[in-house]
C-alpha cells in the first residue's frame, strides 16, 4: 500500500497493548494522529487535528479510526478540505450508550450522511459503547461496506484484541481493493 495511513485513537488514547498500537509499530511509516485531550475530547479541536493531518500527507491517506474516533471522522467529512483514499472505522460508539463517556463534548448529532470516500465499519455483536445495530445504522447512511465479528466486546485490549490479527487482515484486503 502506498497511501499514508493515520491511526486515529478514540477516547483516552490506545494503550500500549491496543491493536492500532501494535499496527503502528509494525508499521513505523503510518502516523497517529494526535488529537489533544483524550480524557475530555471537544469535536471541533479533534476534527481541525484531522484536518491538520490529512492536510500534511504527501497523498490522500488512510484513516484507521476506532470508537470515537469513528464520530470524529463522521464530523469531519463536513469540513474536509482534501479527501482521503479511505477510512477503516472500528467500534462506532452510540452516543446514547450509558457508556458514552460523558466528558466527550461536541459529538452529538452524529452526522448521518454519505461519505465521498470507501469506508468500511467493523462491529462487535457485543459491544457495550454502542449496538449492533446502531453501527449498522450508521454504515448505511456513510455509505460504508459493513462487517460484523461476532461476539468481540470493544474491539480493543481490554475485550482481548492486542494484535487483532483478523481485523488486521480486513485491513489488507479493504486497502487492496
Amino acid at each position: 500500500m502506498n497511501a499514508p495511513v493515520l491511526i486515529l485513537p478514540g477516547f483516552g488514547n490506545s494503550g500500549s497493548q491496543h491493536w492500532q498500537t501494535l499496527w503502528e509499530l509494525r508499521h513505523p511509516d503510518w502516523q497517529r494522529v494526535n488529537l489533544g485531550e483524550w480524557d475530555s475530547p471537544v469535536c471541533d479541536d479533534w476534527v481541525h487535528a484531522l484536518d491538520v493531518a490529512v492536510q500534511a500527507c504527501p497523498s490522500p491517506p488512510v484513516l484507521v479510526a476506532h470508537s470515537l474516533a469513528c464520530l470524529l471522522v463522521a464530523h469531519w467529512v463536513h469540513r474536509l478540505s482534501r479527501v482521503p483514499k479511505g477510512a477503516f472505522l472500528v467500534a462506532v460508539p452510540d452516543p446514547k450508550s450509558d457508556s458514552f463517556p460523558v466528558s466527550a463534548h461536541g459529538f452529538v448529532p452524529v452526522p448521518l450522511v454519505p461519505f465521498m470516500f470507501r469506508s468500511l465499519v467493523v462491529a462487535s455483536a457485543n459491544d457495550p459503547l454502542g449496538s449492533l445495530a446502531y453501527a449498522k445504522h450508521c454504515a448505511m447512511a456513510w455509505g460504508s461496506t459493513f462487517i460484523d465479528i461476532g461476539q468481540a466486546g470493544h474491539i480493543n485490549a481490554d475485550s482481548g484484541h492486542g494484535e487483532w490479527p483478523g481485523g488486521y487482515d480486513l485491513f489488507q484486503q479493504y486497502v487492496d481493493e
